[in-house]
């Protein structure tokens, strides 16, 4: 190990909330999703105009970055990938994927509420960020490998915030994966991006049966809903 030769008497320094260390760092246990979080507040902190962003791709190309995240058995770029996922799932930052020259251009923002705003205002077209325009890829679901539940939220619904993560979640124990995917696909197919709608869906499912003939307590054993719930023990079967 080199050993650090300490800091300078004249240096510059990069804000980071407190509420980082008293809410946050207490449950990052991925050391990868710790130093990219670190290094997102350095990128937005070291911004300029409204609002602050950072894309992947000057994540990728950040030097200082892709050497912390080396040395593992995956490639460093597919290490900051799932450090980014993590982080978005927890909260800390928001994800967009937006275009540039016909492009998808992934796009990162700190959970503010100043931050949540922009977001939607950029995603109902009222915002447009300097060589960026809003528009969601086109995710074919049935190419492997396929992206995870939390993704395909964000590419075809819209922005993850904590409370849908934590709906998704819940949905996940009770719905069998098909169901999930294939809700948002209805979803996307009637122009309903919205959790309420999606989670309409799945219960209908669940209640009524699906056009296969398959109904919940059929797809996924002992994950019938309604019988989780305070009183479904009162349920009649």
């Amino acid at each position: 190990m080199k050993r650090f030769s300490g800091f300078p008497l004249r240096m510059q320094f990069t804000p980071v909330p407190n509420l980082f260390f008293s809410s946050l760092l207490p449950q990052i246990d991925n050391v990868a999703e710790l130093k990219t979080t670190l290094h997102l507040f350095r990128a937005l902190y070291g911004k300029r105009g409204y609002p602050r962003f950072v894309t992947y791709r000057e994540l990728v190309t950040d030097k200082s970055l892709m050497s912390s995240l080396g040395g593992d058995e995956k490639p460093p770029g597919e290490v900051l990938g799932s450090a980014l996922g993590m982080a978005v799932r927890r909260g800390t930052i928001l994800h967009l994927v937006l275009e540039r020259e016909g492009a998808a251009e992934d796009v990162y923002f700190l959970n503010t509420e100043a931050d949540r705003r922009a977001v939607a205002k950029i995603q109902n077209g009222e915002l447009a960020l300097t060589g960026l325009k809003a528009g969601r890829p086109v995710t074919d679901i049935g190419t492997e490998p396929l992206p995870d539940i939390f993704t395909l939220y964000e590419q075809n619904i819209g922005m993850l915030t904590p409370m849908i993560a934590d709906e998704l979640r819940e949905a996940e124990k009770l719905y069998p994966e098909a169901w999930l995917r294939d809700a948002i696909k209805e979803a996307v197919s009637l122009n309903k991006r919205s959790w309420r709608y999606i989670d309409r869906i799945l219960e209908r499912w669940s209640a009524e049966g699906r056009g296969d003939g398959t109904y919940q307590r059929d797809s996924k054993t002992g994950s019938d809903k309604f019988s989780q719930q305070k009183y479904g023990h009162m349920v009649k079967r």
